[in-house]
Order: structure tokens, then sequence, then C-alpha cells
């Protein structure tokens, strides 16, 4: 009988014994580069030779001056005439102004010690004495500076807005929360509503309802409803699977389903949305006031026009004082949601509430008595001379003459010559079609197939529209404002998730910058680094830093205290555990911290052509300013194309995140 022979079994290679497409699966970045680069080499060619090289050709633009100066021409002679004005957007224009007056009338009625007493009730049966106190001190504060007058416009302007964002918010959040169709449909809709610099949109809003008060509530209503309706889409999807199968297992109809599960069940997503609608609409208020607001927006907007530093920011602090006040009230408010009533047996519930009604309406009474409508006038503070001294002092030593740095004139040549002119002319300069590569390949390493293409198409709908250079401009500029944001943003979040009493003495100090209204920004500024480009960066990166601190804070913070346990028992030095164990745990906080400075410093870099930035932002004020539909909605979609490619380039893909953890 033959034996069986053994097969001989063949020795392993030296080195590694996987091939290129195994290395290439474990690498999938580098796999998505090479196939990019493989597309590229066939396709370059093609494209240089049709259409050439540097900006964007000629033959791929679409010109809609024309279009858009045809409806701006049928606009202005049919807006006294048909019917569509006279019966449709005149309804709403009457509506808005007889609501905002009315609000404003029961305001004062109230008088200043009804309303202020009025604000501390409501603070009170929210969220206790403490708040009750805070908000009674900010209306205060309002009248003490000279702003009453002002304070009450803007919050019954500020009152009917955001009264109709978060109905419209509402409807738009119901029909997405109870429809994938609908939610589908609505996504892109909100993103170009809350993208679009307002400027933009506030020459139709002109166009049609005229300068005044209905085009600047409405203006208000498209940009601070979408936060409203995204949120009360993301409570109803949210809700839980089992109490609504428990409640149609009970025959409940659809409106009884909403009504009694979905809705209570999305309450805190509710008031979130309320507080962000209130937030935006505040920050709406300067830039309302450019069409006819009215009210502290166009205090600051006077100010700006007169480079006056002092009166900008005594109407600027009142935005701050209602911004915190309104912001902690619905913030308390969703936190005492389910939770256990507090206080005395006597003062919950409606009881409460009858006290304060009648509290308020006691010293309104006494109020209108004594003449007190009115805040008086030999009861106020003037800071604006000293503010006004303290800046022209600073402008004096800080301007130039500085040892060593020269002053911030020249800190601000040194950062337009060496960083943004070079920046520019780079991009400029590039083949358009090398700009469409660099974004393919950042956004598809970043994320998907879909969000490399969707980067893109936004980067070629820039060049169709035929504003490739302007576009490049603002680029450069929103490029160097958010490296300078995030060196100084990642500086300070890392000493204040080191430091408890750092973070609490910032706390106040972010809160602030969050708050004020750009416009305030720019003024300082402007006294200080003069005009141009280099100012409207620095104020985006003042405006942009709290945001980024607030995030990498949050992010290092939330490390898990065994992973750093874990190094300190190795013995690694606080400079090692910050480098590989916090920062690459905080990685999603960090990469959300890069996505929020450069929606941020794209939004005040815009704002900046005030001041002598240029490029895009120039041409939204411009058309603005000149009744140019087409220049100013050109570059204002542009900017929603350039704020839509950012945005894909740096946020991974929930689906890229899964794969990183």
């Amino acid at each position: 009988m033959a034996t069986a022979q053994a097969t001989p079994v063949r020795p392993a290679r030296s080195g590694t014994g996987r091939g290129p497409l195994a290395a290439l699966r474990e690498r999938p970045a580098a796999g998505k580069l090479l196939l990019l680069a493989l597309a590229a080499a066939v396709l370059v060619p093609l494209v240089h030779g049709r259409w050439g090289g540097g900006v964007w050709p000629d033959p791929l633009t679409a010109d809609l001056s024309g279009p858009l100066g045809s409806v701006t021409d049928w606009i202005v002679s049919n807006r006294d005439s048909h019917p569509l004005f006279l019966y449709f957007f005149g309804h709403i224009s009457n509506a808005v102004v007889l609501s905002v007056r009315g609000v404003y009338l029961v305001l004062l009625a109230l008088g200043w010690a009804g309303v202020t007493v009025l604000a501390a009730a409501v603070a009170w049966r929210v969220a206790g004495i403490r708040l009750a106190l805070t908000a009674a001190a900010s209306f205060l504060a309002c009248g003490l500076l000279g702003m009453w007058v002002p304070t009450m416009q803007t919050l019954a302007l500020m009152v009917v807005a955001v009264l109709a964002s978060v109905v419209l918010g509402l409807l738009l959040g119901l029909a997405a929360g109870l429809s994938d169709r609908v939610f589908r449909i609505l996504r892109p809709v909100l993103d170009t509503m809350q993208v679009l610099p307002a400027f933009a949109y506030l020459l139709p809003v002109v166009l049609v309802f005229g300068i005044g008060v209905p085009g600047a509530v409405l203006a208000t209503v498209v940009y601070a409803a979408p936060p409203m309706a995204r949120l009360t889409a993301l409570g109803l999807r949210g809700a839980d699977g089992g109490v609504m199968e428990a409640v149609t297992s009970l025959g409940a109809t659809g409106r009884q389903r909403l009504l009694t599960a979905r809705l209570p069940l999305a309450r805190k997503e509710l008031l979130l949305g309320l507080n962000q609608t209130i937030m935006m609409a505040l920050s709406m208020a300067v830039i309302a006031s450019v069409i006819g607001a009215g009210g502290l927006g166009d205090r600051v907007y006077q100010a700006l026009s007169a480079v006056d530093v002092g009166a900008a920011l005594a109407a600027g602090i009142p935005i701050v004082l209602l911004a915190v006040v309104l912001d902690r009230t619905t913030e308390a408010a969703g936190r005492r949601i389910g939770a256990e009533p507090t206080g005395p047996a006597l003062l919950r519930g409606w009881r409460g509430w009858g006290l304060a009604a009648l509290v308020t309406a006691a010293v309104a009474l006494v109020g209108r008595l004594t003449d007190g409508r009115v805040w008086p006038d030999d009861v106020t503070v003037a800071i604006a001379g000293p503010v006004n001294t303290a800046k022209d002092w600073m402008v004096d030593h800080l301007y130039t003459g500085v040892p060593v740095v020269g002053g911030t004139a020249d800190l601000a040549s040194h950062f337009t010559s060496g960083v943004l002119n070079p920046l520019r002319s780079g991009l400029t300069s590039l083949p358009w079609w090398s700009v469409l590569l660099v974004v393919a390949a950042l956004a598809w390493t970043i994320g998907t197939w879909r969000t490399a293409a969707t980067a893109v198409l936004a980067m070629a709908a820039i060049g169709v529209l035929g504003v490739w250079e302007p576009s490049m401009d603002t680029l450069s500029q929103v490029i160097a404002a958010v490296a300078v944001t995030l060196v100084l943003g990642f500086s300070i979040a890392i000493g204040a998730a080191r430091s408890a009493r750092l973070e609490k003495l910032l706390r106040p100090v972010l809160d602030v910058f969050q708050t004020m209204p750009q416009f305030v920004y720019l003024i300082p500024v402007v006294a200080l680094f003069g005009v141009g480009r280099a100012p409207a960066a620095a104020a985006a990166v003042v405006y942009a830093l709290p945001a980024v601190v607030r995030i990498t804070t949050q992010g290092l913070r939330g490390v898990d205290p065994a992973a750093l346990e874990g190094a300190r028992s190795l013995g690694a030095t606080p400079g090692q555990q910050l480098r590989q164990v916090q920062l690459p745990l905080a990685r999603p906080s960090l990469l959300l911290a890069v996505n929020q400075a450069v929606v941020l410093v794209l939004a005040v870099v815009i704002i900046g052509g005030l001041v002598g930035s240029g490029a895009l932002g120039y041409d939204v004020v411009f058309g603005l300013a000149q009744g140019d539909l087409a220049t100013g909605l050109v570059a204002g979609a542009a900017i929603v194309c350039l704020g839509l490619m950012l945005d894909r380039v740096t946020q991974p893909t929930a689906r890229r995140q899964r794969q990183e953890s």
C-alpha cells in the first residue's frame, strides 16, 4: 500500500504578504486619492485643451443680469398697482405694522417699571430669584444707558418677528417631522435660508415691501425661522418608538398621536428651537436697521457711519443684555421640563403666574399715575464720552509707535502684505480645474463621494455665476481669518480645559463677544487697524473665537478620565497627555470647532465689505445700496456656495466618524 505524502508547504516570502489592494483597503484615503489622480490624469488634459487654465472660462458662465434686471423693473413698475402687491403683500405689510405698533404701545403702557417687573416676574417663575434679579438689573441698565425707547422699539419688533418665526418654523417642522419626502425637500431650503447672507435677501425684501418695519421683520423671519423648523423636525422624528406604538395600540388617531405624544415628547427640542430663534432674531437687529427697522440697531448703524465707538457700545450693550436674559430664561425653561416643582406650594402653577400678573399690573398702574411711561432723562449715565476717550488713547498709543511691533497699523499692513495678498494671488493664479481637484480631494478624503460631488458642484456653480475671482479673494480672507481663529482658540481652550478658574473668568467675556452685534466689532477694529481687508479679518476672528473656545474646551474636558489616569500612571507629562490622549479623543469636537469657525468667519468677512474688504462682501453691499438685484443676489449665491463647500471639506460625515472610531 502506498503511503500518502504530505504536500510540502511553501515558505512565506520575506516582507509582508499583503498585496497592493489589501494595503489600499487598510488606507481608504490613499485609495480615494489614487482613483482621483487616475481620473485627473485622463480628464485634465482634455479639459485644459478645451477651455485652458487660469480663471474660470467665459464659455462656461451664465449671465443672469438680464433676467434679474427684468424682474427688478417689473417689481418697481407694478408695486403700486398689481393685485399681488395690493391684496397679498400689502395685507402682510399692514398686519406686520399693526402688530409691531400694538406691542410697542403695550410696552409703553406698562411703563419702564412695569416692563422691568414683568421681565423679572417671568424669569422668577421660570428660573428662580437669581435670574429674576439679573433680568431686572438688565432692563434697568438699558434705561441708565439712555436707551429705553430704542430698547422698547427693538423689543416690539423682536416679539413680532420671533412669534412669526416660531409659527412658520413649527409649520415647516411639523411637515418635515411627519414626512420623509418633505424633510428631504426642506433640508436644502433651510440650509440656503441660514447660509445666505442677510444683505443678499434684504434687497428683494426692500423691492417688495419698501423701506421700513415690514421688510425688517420679514427679513428677520427668513433668517430666524430655520432653527425652529430643524429642531421641531428633529424632536418629532426622534420620538420614542415604544411610546408611539403604545398610543397607536390604544386606537389614537393621527391628530391625537401628534397632540398627546409627539409634541409633548419633543418639548425640549421645541424650547431649544425657541431659544435659537430668539438669539438669531436679535443678531439681525442691526442688519435689519439698514432697511429702516429703527431701535437699537439703527443707533449702532449710525455710530458705525460716524465711527463713534462710545455711541455704538451704548446701543450694543442693551442688545447683549436682552440676548443674555432671553437666552438664560428659555434655557432654564428647557431644564425644568419633567423636573419636580420647587418653591412654596401656594406659588406653584397658576397661582404663581397670577401673583406675577397682579404685581406687574399694580406696578404699571402706579407708573401711569406718576407719569412713568418712559425712563426719566435725568437718570442716565453717559458712557459714550469716556469710551471714546479710551478709544482715542488706544489709537494714539497703539496705532503707531509701539516698540518692536510698530503698532496696529503696521500689524494690519504686515498681515495684508504677508498673508492676505499671497493667499489671494495664489488662489487666483491657480487653474480653475486645479481648485476643483483640491476641493474634491479634501472633501472625498474626509467624507464620501457624495460629499466630494456636492463640494465640487458648489465651486463649479461659483464659476458659472461669473464671480470666480472675487470668490477666490473672499476665500483667501476666510482661510487667513480661520487660521488665526483656530490658533488663538485652541490655545485659550487648552488653558481653560486645564483651569476651572480660567474657564469661569472667560465665560462672561465669551458671552459678551458672542452676543454683541457684528457691526459693533467693526467700529473699534476700524479705529485701530484702518480700512481694508485686515480689519474685516480681525472682526471675524473676534466674532468666531468664542464658539471655538467653548466647543474645544468642552471637548477636552469631556475626555474619559480613565484614559488620562492611565496616561499619568505610565509617567506621561502634561504635554504628552494633551498630544497623545486629549487631542486624539477630542477629535470630533475639534473638527466641529473648525467647522463653526469657518461658518462664523464667513458671515463677518461679508459684513466686512462695509469697511473695505472688497470681493463678494462689497458686491452684496453695493447691490443693496444701488438696488442692483443681479449683483447682490449673484454675490449672495456665491457666498452660499462657498459656505457649502467649506462645510463639506471641514466636517466629516457620520459614516466617516464611525469608521474612525
